[in-house]
């Protein structure tokens, strides 16, 4: 009966999967939330199944809202600042006297400086809203007293503090509006499960079931499923988080888009044990971990903080992840917009060729794989025949393909029909520089391109982009052979090891000239 139930089951998945060809990202995320609870029927998904599945690039993207905070926060305190200076100075702000403009830029320095330093960007889990906007308000308070101070030692003799005192009312007023609306934020993402990290348990143990007991309790992080290399001797579910298969079946699983982190929950004395299994979960993009057994309630405790700490990016300390990836994402918002303008003339003009020169739609969409192995719908200018279209990558293009249009040639030979990938940009499932997105289930070959190398799910661990290191590098287009798979996934981790700023916009200088400028690659 349960054969059956599964036969069904898996057509009916193999159905849904077939729909998603032609799905936007949107209906593409409600599938993937549909199958991953579907696998199974109820008892299959586990207590800490989320009311909102959310990816990790979506959790990614709030943990990284803080800078955005920050920078909201540097805005409005400069524009009253500038404001007030123009209001008191009869020839505008650029006129303002030395002696009147240090007092506001210290007090601006010292409510900046402070509301930074004092960690009042963490957001903590169980912190008062009431006293952080305190506070806020002693910092706002504390800059605008310095600044008054200050105003009085360089003007004893006729001080004007009205407009200091203005500076700091305001000041506060508009930094208790902005962390309420923050805290309201942080508080409606934890309750949807945005900041609530999703791990997976590797190991059906003991440690595993403590673990679980004691997140049930606390609800800090979800514990979706347990996967164990011993299936044989392993549990249905583990205090009732299902045992979803071994550990080869979490490398391809679908759960894994959804997965900030893999527990490896094993005992750390079976060294062998250990070391084989973390090699083999280290060509997957998450982040693993060793859970060491504690010996007490305070041990396990402090291991659960470990896994549900950093809710939020910090702003402290050098260069990190996340202050990377923000930086990389202004980019991508700031230098997208302006090539989406600047080309849509461009865009306007491929597009009437397309329609003109062959029949079927303008736009090509397929999934692709982007990071943390996220399902995308992907957007090109279609270069194929509508009726050859091959949404899958089975066969990869060559040299006089009788699939591809006349346009198609052109627009491929140029990568203009790569432009509509903008739009991927702008919403945050591409990056202007990284990875090239490939599509799921591409071969090389007769066999999958991801099965040829055993780092290739290393891509993930950053946003595909339109072009790329390996792109200007001369790995683009097809991959024919396992050694051109190598080459490009080499390339790919070494552009996400070395990424910077400088990095990404070196790669788009050169673009252009490089790709029009190789004439033998197919793309």
């Amino acid at each position: 009966m349960r054969r059956v139930h599964s036969r069904a089951m898996s057509t009916a998945l193999d159905l849904e999967r077939g729909l998603a060809e032609r799905m936007d990202a949107p209906a593409l995320q409600a599938l993937a939330a549909r199958t991953l609870v579907a696998a199974d029927g109820a008892a299959r998904r586990g207590p800490f199944r989320p009311d909102v599945w959310l990816n990790a690039r979506q959790r990614h993207a709030s943990r990284l809202a803080v800078h955005w905070f920050r920078s909201a926060d540097v805005a409005v305190v400069l524009g009253l600042t500038i404001t007030l200076l123009w209001a008191m100075t009869p020839g505008g702000a650029m006129q303002a006297p030395l002696w009147r403009v240090l007092p506001m830029a210290l007090g601006a320095g010292v409510v900046l400086g402070l509301t930074r330093s004092l960690g009042l960007y963490r957001f903590e889990r169980g912190q008062s809203v009431s006293v952080h906007l305190a506070a806020v308000s002693g910092v706002a308070l504390m800059g605008g007293g310095l600044a008054t101070a200050l105003e009085a030692l360089l003007s004893p003799a006729r001080p004007d503090l009205t407009a200091y005192i203005l500076w700091t009312a305001f000041v506060t007023v508009a930094l208790y509006g902005l962390h309420l609306g923050w805290s309201l934020k942080v508080a409606d993402w934890r309750a949807k499960g945005a900041l609530t990290p999703n791990v997976v348990l590797v190991g059906a143990t003991r440690h595993a079931e403590r673990l679980i007991r004691e997140a049930l309790q606390r609800r800090d992080i979800n514990v979706l499923g347990v996967f164990d290399d011993r299936l044989a001797r392993s549990p249905d579910s583990v205090a009732g988080v299902p045992v979803l298969g071994d550990a080869q079946a979490l490398m391809t699983h679908r759960m894994t888009p959804y997965v900030d982190k893999i527990v490896v929950a094993i005992d750390p004395k079976a060294e062998a044990r250990v070391r084989e299994l973390t090699a083999r979960l280290s060509t997957l993009p998450n982040e693993v971990t060793l859970l060491v057994d504690p010996v007490d309630a305070g041990e396990r405790g402090a291991a659960l903080d470990r896994l549900a700490r950093a809710p939020l990016a910090s702003l402290d300390g050098p260069v990190d992840d996340d202050r990377r990836a923000f930086n990389k994402r202004i980019q991508d918002l700031v230098v997208g917009s302006a090539a989406l303008v600047l080309l849509a003339p461009v865009i306007a003009l491929t597009a009437l060729a397309i329609r003109l020169d062959s029949p079927g739609p303008i736009f090509f969409r397929q999934r692709r794989h982007g990071f943390n192995h996220e399902e995308i719908v992907v957007w090109k200018f279609r270069s194929m025949r509508h009726e050859a279209a091959d949404a899958n990558a089975s066969r990869q293009v060559t040299a006089d393909d009788d699939r591809v249009t006349r346009v198609g040639r052109f627009i491929r030979s140029t990568s203009l029909d790569e432009l509509p990938q903008l739009f991927n940009v702008l919403k945050g499932e591409m990056s202007l520089v990284g990875p090239r997105p490939h599509a799921i289930g591409m071969k090389t070959g007769a066999v999958e391109s991801a099965r040829l190398v055993a780092e290739y799910a290393h891509r993930h661990r950053m946003k595909p982009g339109m072009t790329g290191w390996a792109a200007i590098k001369g790995s683009r287009g097809p991959l024919h052979t396992a050694a051109e798979v190598r080459t490009r996934v080499r390339l790919d981790v070494e552009y996400i090891e070395r990424q910077s700023l400088w990095l990404d916009l070196w790669i788009m200088l050169v673009t252009v000239p490089v790709l029009l400028g190789d004439r033998a690659a197919q793309r």
